[in-house]
């Protein structure tokens, strides 16, 4: 097909959006998108290489949460299930709410849809079961600290429920299968390494207050 390629991209939500943008505003027809990580060369196919932009994913997340913020809702949740596949249903999911599908494709559409939907549920389920269970520690420093390993990439989403639930207090949740964490100062969050985790843990070094970071709040 002309102008068809598979997206290359860094496997961030910020990273999927920029590649929605980009798609979208040149026309783009994808064929399927890859993460950096697992990127194969393929034969015969048309590979582009996309570069994370913050303010083109801004740009399309503000676009779309103006065609409905239930859909935003459902984009981020579906996309942090991590299921095969997903990306390339978000995109087509998109192309619907902007009116972009054929009749061919509205065809397939509600299937998609119905699975996006699902995928969405089942993350927003394991997010409240979590919120609910997580048994924290308290280790010599006074930091609270809990280590998961959930079935998906639920972080993002329940890191709000526990900055309001413990506002003053220092605490760690560290996702053992994706190898990273979120910190909670008191203050403001930050993505960490095992590495990282350890060092707070053991009182080798502080958090700066007034850090800021790039991490996505949940919705």
């Amino acid at each position: 097909m002309e102008n068809s390629r598979v997206l290359i991209y860094d496997g961030s939500f910020n990273g999927f959006l920029t590649s929605l943008h980009i798609a979208l505003e040149n026309n783009i027809e994808v064929m399927g998108f890859q993460k950096s990580k697992t990127k194969q060369e393929g034969l015969f196919m048309d590979q582009l290489v996309i570069t994370t932009h913050k303010a083109k994913a801004e740009s399309i997340w503000k676009s779309l949460e103006k065609k409905s913020h239930t859909a935003i809702r459902t984009i981020y949740f579906a996309f942090l299930s991590e299921a095969d596949g997903v990306d390339f249903m978000l995109y087509e999911y998109v192309r619907k709410l902007y009116g972009m599908l054929n009749a061919h494709d509205l065809e397939q559409s509600a299937l998609i849809e119905t699975k996006i939907s699902k995928l969405a549920l089942q993350v927003n389920r394991e997010k409240s079961c979590i919120e609910s269970s997580v048994d924290f520690q308290k280790d010599d420093v006074c930091i609270y600290y809990a280590d998961l390993e959930p079935s998906f990439n639920i972080l993002p989403l329940i890191s709000r429920h526990f900055r309001y639930k413990y506002p003053k207090q220092h605490w760690i949740i560290y996702d053992n299968k994706r190898q990273y964490g979120v910190y909670y100062n008191g203050l403001s969050l930050e993505i960490i390494s095992k590495e990282t985790k350890e060092s707070y843990l053991m009182g080798k070094i502080h958090a700066n207050p007034y850090l800021e970071t790039s991490y996505r709040m949940a919705m």
